[in-house]
């Protein structure tokens, strides 16, 4: 116990500190450029091979940690961050657009995958972990999940400040200095303070072994596409854009969203409390994932309702609605990111962890795109539209997971 709570102590510190570089690293860029003149939607448009990186850094990080151990797949990750950051440092103001542009969408790439491969790190090292206290049942491996996840969202929400406060402070080159020195420092602790071969263990042998996870798994990963594609389908073009078109600053907008991020990941820090736990893990944990997530669908619907309507003080109206969205969304993820590690096998944890957020990855990226195209389409009200559509098919997929140990696939159960 005292080396199983000691190995997930050192992994949440290092994705802490990674989790609070990589906020920085969002905000120094939206910040930077929106200061050179881009677009909104140019701005969302440099994130998506961030995004789409991460698809492929979540399959093959799964794979290469269980063939060179959990250790050195977190190290790896928190080593292509600080390539990534000193790549952007070289970032010319005499450059045309054009190249800039390019130069942050490739470096924004490595970075992705720098993100990916570490989350799948932590994430698999915590699934390890918490096998090793299974005499203190499933609802151990719940509060661990849930700690980890809600304190991580509110490390990048103060990652949000903290990239505008380098930002004005050093200036954009130096501060991605500071924060790769950061880096080089927890990962000199990583690399000092995990064992080496932690979650080592044979990998799938080809990609038909690769892909082929069990349905719970498979199911799980369905519907986070659409679970997250519901969130970024209104959150990264839209929900900005319209606060802005209302009057606010884009310090208000982005003070606005750090606070949101930092009080989702709060909801997520105390999701165990707020759901029915079972001693085998699943039976009322799953029909936990199905009500929360036909409450969250509700949401964006009842906005899109309020939008067309056109109400009184409209922008009140979605910033508290993007609140209660938060509060829903947030237990929506912690109890996903739960199941994924009960349905998950000890032995191939790792695989399992990062098939599955590979499909949170797509997700992102799908609804990066389309909140800028739907944005540009029909405003806020056909992001909220496009949302509220992917959370009934998220909720659809998880009336076909099993709530049952030790079975397969169970429509209904």
């Amino acid at each position: 116990m005292q080396n199983a709570a000691r190995n997930y102590a050192i992994v949440t510190a290092a994705y802490w500190l990674f989790t609070l570089t990589d906020g920085a690293l969002r905000m120094l860029v939206l910040l930077h450029f929106y200061r050179l003149g881009y677009s909104p939607f140019t701005l969302a448009l440099l994130f998506l091979l961030y995004e789409a990186a991460g698809v492929v850094a979540n399959l093959i990080g799964g794979w290469l940690a269980l063939r060179f151990g959990i250790a050195k797949m977190l190290m790896t990750g928190l080593a292509t961050q600080i390539i990534g950051f000193t790549l952007l440092s070289l970032l010319n103001p005499g450059w045309t657009a054009a190249l800039s542009v390019a130069w942050v969408l490739i470096v924004q790439g490595v970075c992705g995958i720098a993100k990916d491969l570490t989350k799948t790190a932590s994430k698999s090292a915590i699934k390890l972990t918490a096998s090793q206290v299974a005499d203190q049942g499933a609802g151990q491996l719940f509060k661990w999940v849930a700690w980890f996840t809600g304190s991580k969202n509110a490390m990048k929400g103060v990652g949000f400040f903290l990239g505008g406060l380098l930002l004005e402070m050093l200036g954009f080159q130096w501060a991605l200095w500071s924060m790769a020195g950061v880096l080089g420092l927890v990962l000199l602790g990583v690399a000092s303070a995990l064992p080496p071969l932690m979650g080592r263990s044979k990998p799938s042998r080809s990609a038909r072994e690769l892909f082929a996870r069990n349905p719970g798994i498979n199911g799980l990963a369905a519907a986070r596409i659409f679970l997250f594609g519901a969130r970024d389908v209104w959150f990264v073009v839209g929900v900005p854009v319209f606060l802005y078109a209302q009057g606010w600053t884009f310090s208000m907008v982005g003070a606005f969203l750090a606070a949101w991020t930092i009080a989702y990941g709060l909801v997520q820090a105390i999701a165990p409390q707020l759901v029915s736990r079972s001693h085998d893990g699943l039976s009322r944990e799953v029909p936990a994932a199905r009500h929360w997530s036909a409450a969250l669908a509700v949401i964006p619907a009842a906005l899109a309702a309020a939008v067309y309507l056109d109400l009184p003080q409209l922008q009140w109206v979605v910033v508290g609605g993007l609140g209660v969205f938060g509060f829903v969304f947030a237990v929506n993820s912690s109890v996903h990111s739960y199941l994924v590690l009960a349905y998950a096998g000890s032995e191939k944890a790792a695989e399992d962890v990062g098939f599955y957020y590979a499909a949170n990855a797509l997700g992102r990226f799908l609804g990066t795109l389309l909140s800028g195209l739907l944005y540009q389409s029909g405003g806020l009200l056909h992001t909220l539209l496009g949302s509220a559509l992917m959370l009934v098919v998220c909720w659809l997929i998880t009336l076909r997971l099993s709530a049952q140990t030790g079975t397969t696939a169970q429509a209904g159960a």
